[in-house]
């Protein structure tokens, strides 16, 4: 009995060690709130009052339910599981200290134009589009200190290994959110782009930048705050990741 005990532990835990490992990281944290907002909402005695929305709340909540998904199949760990400061070279030590195979990185929009509105989904690689700067101007700011930036050639070299099962992995991720977003919730579709995200450089494996829309969008920001809006969103993210990862080459399991 003891014998087929040990074969048996050893046995789940080469599983798991083959097993992937995927990285969740929701956006900001702590002193960094992300995108803000005020939505007005309505008491049970039908009392107007003003919350305050902020992203590194939300991310948090949408990641965990990721979380929730992927777990029944992968190993997978959240780069904050509460809200505190994570910078970006942390949340990349912490991809290398767990042997992330893959770095989800999740976040919410906002912008000055309060009728944009859709979701999108980001892979490492050059561009030249202004639009995009924009969001990458947004979500790079909390790298910090002038030693810690990234140089162009190190950048180029990340993407030059990731750039292909990156993007690969972007659109399954996108396709299967849109099936459970973009009709049910009557958000744009706003595509798969590339992007520089030091997160994802720093990072230097396969992965993805989400943005799960607008905040600065009124009508949008209703949908975005509801469970309902979240739990779909997690599922069309984990289905993806799935998708993705059944794709690739079947790792061996060591023989003992």
């Amino acid at each position: 009995m003891l014998k087929k005990t040990i074969i048996l532990f050893l046995i789940l835990n080469s599983v798991m060690a083959y097993s992937y490992v995927v990285l969740i990281d929701p956006g900001h944290g702590g002193d960094e709130y992300g995108a803000t907002t005020k939505l007005t909402l309505k008491n049970s005695k039908n009392k107007y009052y003003t919350r305050m929305i902020k992203e590194k709340d939300l991310t948090l909540v949408l990641a965990k339910k990721v979380k929730k998904y992927l777990q029944k199949k992968y190993t997978t760990y959240l780069t904050r599981s509460f809200d505190r400061s994570v910078s970006l070279e942390e949340r990349a030590e912490l991809a290398d200290t767990v042997k992330a195979d893959l770095f989800i990185s999740i976040h919410f929009n906002s912008s000055s134009e309060g009728k944009s509105s859709g979701f999108e989904t980001y892979y490492l690689d050059n561009h030249a589009d202004v639009a995009i700067k924009k969001v990458e101007t947004i979500e790079n700011k909390d790298l910090k200190g002038e030693d810690k930036v990234i140089n162009q050639i190190l950048i180029d070299l990340v993407i030059q290994k990731t750039v292909v099962n990156s993007k690969k992995l972007a659109n399954l991720v996108h396709e299967h959110t849109a099936n459970y977003v973009e009709k049910k919730f009557q958000l744009k579709d706003r595509g798969v782009k590339p992007g520089l995200f030091y997160v994802l450089a720093l990072s230097k494996r396969p992965g993805i930048l989400i943005e799960a829309g607008f905040l600065s969008n009124k009508e949008e920001l209703k949908k975005i705050n509801s469970d309902n809006y979240l739990d779909a969103y997690a599922q069309g993210i984990a289905i993806g990741i799935d998708k993705y990862i059944e794709s690739q080459p079947k790792r061996d399991l060591p023989l003992f």
